[in-house]
């Protein structure tokens, strides 16, 4: 598939450009789903992920695991504070140098690789909060669960979360 065919699928799925530099293209849904940059380097056993748009690092055991966790840092920021439009690779490497940097371990020199974040579905995946259902059940199932000291809703949240593994 040529560039210009990607391009014009993704626009037809939302998709739209926020920042087009020498470097390729950054794109974009909304401010609910961006791509950052993020600059992983292994330190000993660990993988180091540092994310210049919000100064911050996490690490992971594998690569992999790595650009999970900067996902996860994102998504959890998002839920304290806005997160900034993505800045571009250059940018993200200069604040690394800047920030990051020391004269023992340097991760401006690491892999730069970008991670998407979609905020809304970060949201749903955390979002625990109760809501009210209404249930039928034979009256006398009723009582017998009321003479027991039952609670119904914790009774549905278990056999619920048996039945869905």
């Amino acid at each position: 598939m040529k560039r210009r065919d990607l391009i014009r699928l993704l626009k037809q799925s939302g998709f739209k450009f926020v920042r087009q530099d020498l470097s390729g293209s950054l794109i974009g849904m909304n401010r609910m789903k961006n791509v950052y940059p993020v600059l992983i380097k292994q330190n000993g056993a660990r993988f180091l992920a540092y994310v210049a748009d919000i100064d911050s690092a996490t690490q992971g055991d594998s690569f992999f695991e790595a650009i999970e966790m900067a996902r996860d840092l994102l998504g959890s920021h998002s839920l304290v504070a806005d997160l900034p439009a993505p800045g571009t690779a250059e940018q993200a490497t200069a604040a690394a140098r800047r920030q990051f940097d020391t004269d023992d371990f340097t991760i401006s020199d690491g892999i730069m690789t970008f991670v998407d974040i979609d905020t809304v579905a970060y949201r749903k995946k955390l979002d625990d909060h109760c809501v009210r259902k209404n249930v039928s059940l034979p009256a006398w199932l009723s009582r017998k669960a009321d003479e027991a000291g039952l609670s119904l809703s914790k009774v549905l949240q278990e056999a619920l979360l048996e039945r869905l593994g």
